[in-house]
């Protein structure tokens, strides 16, 4: 079995040349479809990577195990970083798109996840979007994520994510050498129409 069958997936090709690549990382429960209509109106005709968690917590997909809400299993983050960064690394190969223009879209646990690979695997994306994020884990050392662009859209209501929990992310970035930009939505867990604006001016900026 080859790194891209690690995950069920989605692949969509630019249809405007010289955009992005966008690595769509859905939150718990979702799939492989979820993200789609979402990066369409953030950016049209960009391409579009879009992998299924292969983790089920009572029937729901996940990119990773947690062993309670807002506690996650670190080794097994580990594990499923490492194996979404085979699968990134395969799919480049396969489908031709340069990772320096890759960027994650993630939601919720898909989030956490992307910031992983940023803290895991810094040379896989040029940045990320990251809705509902919080630290995946504490670093030992930085790494080097100069030159790499990181949105951070957080809910002031988001009742899963304390808002110190996304401004220490914000913090251990920063301090790794990315450009952080932290948004506050008047929100909760989910998205609002502030994402929206916030994801297109984001990518609109790149």
């Amino acid at each position: 079995m080859s790194a891209l069958d690690l995950h069920i997936h989605r692949w969509e090709p630019a249809t405007v040349p010289d955009k992005p690549t966008l690595l769509l990382l859905h939150g718990t429960g979702g799939d492989e479809n979820d993200l789609l209509p979402f990066a369409r109106s953030l950016m049209p005709g960009a391409a579009l990577l879009s992998p299924r968690g292969n983790v089920l917590e009572h029937g729901a997909p996940r990119f990773f195990r947690r062993l309670a809400e807002g506690v996650f299993d670190v080794p097994d983050l580990h594990r499923r970083t490492s194996a979404l960064g085979d699968f990134v690394d395969a799919a480049a190969t396969e489908y031709g798109f340069e990772p320096s223009r890759l960027y994650a879209l993630g939601f919720s646990n898909g989030a956490n996840i992307a910031a992983s690979l940023l803290l895991s695997r810094p040379s896989l994306l040029a940045g990320g979007l990251l809705f509902r994020a919080m630290v995946p884990f504490e670093v030992s050392k930085a790494p080097d994520l100069t030159h790499t662009r990181v949105l951070l859209s957080a809910g002031v209501a988001d009742q899963m994510i304390p808002r110190a929990g996304t401004e220490r992310l914000a913090e251990i970035l920063r301090a790794a050498g990315a450009q952080v930009e932290l948004q506050w939505q008047q929100a909760s867990h989910g998205l609002v129409q502030g994402d929206v604006a916030a994801g297109r001016a984001f990518l609109a900026a790149l």
